[in-house]
């Protein structure tokens, strides 16, 4: 009797947006993984996602998988401007195929939010942020007690409060003039959108990092209608109790290829570019 070995297929699950480049580079792709014996194109249970554009659609990707982050993978093609999240670019596709044809499962994973709003009724609104995530009041200026791991800090006043994950401290929280952390500083980052600070009301104003055992918790003071912006995602409520944020237990892992771009070099190539001797 021959006995023979059963090698697993790859699975994969191929994601992009609506532009024309991009459309180009997954057809590109899905030509080369159709019919290759290493892969199987599924977006069921896959266990390598490639998101193809830019930052926003891998976040997009990210929130179509969160809950399978145990065990799926990404990989970014980034067919516009640089993106954080993105290691190949449209030219480089043969490259990737090569990559995860040798890929033993290596991977790079970075810290993921976990969001949850209390209603009054005492319904529970649970998600999870790979940037940030914002809540805001537009009527009326926002009053809200903020709290460090059950500790009161202060009663903030103003539009809203932004809190960041490291590899999310790039995007709003870096506008808002908030610290870019390093990914492997496994910590949460509160800032505070247009705060009130006059002789009457007074905010600590300026940016706090949060260890990753700890939680912030933040109470709105005022019934009303209140934004919740969760990376690319908007949920509006109205009447909340009390919203918490803290470091889910996963994170999201990315394909460890020769390709991968440290975070230093991404923050040089996007706010800094080349520098002129």
């Amino acid at each position: 009797m021959t006995q023979t070995t059963s090698i697993a297929k790859k699975k994969i699950a191929i994601i992009a947006n609506g532009k024309y480049q991009s459309k180009r580079v997954a057809s590109r792709l899905f030509a080369l993984l159709r019919d290759d014996p290493d892969f199987y194109l599924t977006k069921k249970n896959p266990d390598v996602v490639i998101s193809i554009g830019g930052d926003g659609m891998l976040l997009s990707a990210f929130h179509m998988y969160e809950k399978q982050l145990d065990r799926v993978r990404f990989v970014g093609i980034h067919t516009g401007h640089l993106g954080f999240y993105t290691d190949y670019r449209d030219f480089e596709v043969d490259q990737l195929v090569e990559n995860l044809r040798q890929d033993r499962g290596g991977k790079v994973s970075y810290p993921v939010l976990k969001i949850e709003a209390t209603l009054q009724d005492g319904r529970l609104f649970s998600t999870r942020a790979l940037n940030e995530a914002a809540i805001k009041r537009y009527e009326k200026t926002m009053v809200a007690d903020v709290e460090l791991n059950g500790n009161f800090l202060e009663r903030f006043r103003g539009d809203g409060l932004a809190i960041s994950t490291p590899t999310g401290s790039t995007a709003y929280n870096k506008s808002l003039g908030g610290a870019v952390l390093h990914p492997t500083i496994e910590a949460l980052q509160l800032t505070e959108l247009a705060s009130l600070n006059n002789r009457v009301y007074r905010t600590l104003g300026s940016p706090i990092i949060v260890p990753r055992n700890e939680k912030i918790q933040i109470t709105p003071k005022r019934a009303g209608s209140y934004t919740l912006s969760v990376d690319n995602k908007t949920y509006n409520f109205k009447n909340v109790a009390q919203l918490t944020f803290k470091l889910d237990r996963r994170k999201i892992s990315f394909v460890a290829t020769p390709n991968h771009t440290s975070f230093w070099e991404r923050v040089r190539d996007a706010f800094i570019g080349e520098v002129e001797e």
